[in-house]
């Protein structure tokens, strides 16, 4: 058997079923940096959201700053106006992260991004935004999706 066939299809297979580390613009993170953003289930970019579906959103941050809270502020901009985009939990403290948030240390933000049936089916920019006690963004990110049927 040829060692290098099983590798492809090993690989490609890992790469299939793994999250796609999504591509994702800083949009004025003011109190802390992004590393690493993943979208699951994703396996290609920009991320094909079918509607009816719930996708898991991970985004791994360090904060500069101390935050008794933190909270989620998420828009679909489409033509380049924000248009808010309902999540299940706005709150960060329950949503994967220890609070309070230390200076310094990094955090596992994990949320769920429902797609409603009566969407329509575009291409379009998610700008998600994390905000400390002060509204500061401890982080804020654009990414681009495509809804589909």
């Amino acid at each position: 058997m040829d060692y290098r066939v099983l590798g492809v299809v090993l690989l490609s297979f890992l790469a299939y079923t793994n999250a796609e580390q999504v591509k994702f613009v800083d949009c004025g993170s003011v109190e802390g940096k992004v590393t690493e953003v993943d979208i699951q289930p994703c396996s290609q970019q920009p991320c094909q959201l079918h509607k009816g579906q719930s996708y898991s959103v991970n985004v791994t941050f360090t904060s500069s700053v101390e935050s008794k809270t933190s909270a989620a502020v998420v828009h679909g901009v489409v033509a380049g106006i924000p248009v808010p985009f309902p999540i299940p939990q706005s709150d960060g403290c329950k949503s994967g992260i220890q609070c309070p948030i230390e200076p310094q240390k990094t955090y596992s933000y994990v949320n769920q991004l429902p797609v409603k049936n009566e969407y329509p089916a575009i291409k379009l920019v998610v700008e998600w935004e994390l905000r400390d006690d002060s509204s500061k963004d401890l982080f804020c990110i654009k990414f681009p999706v495509q809804i589909v049927n």
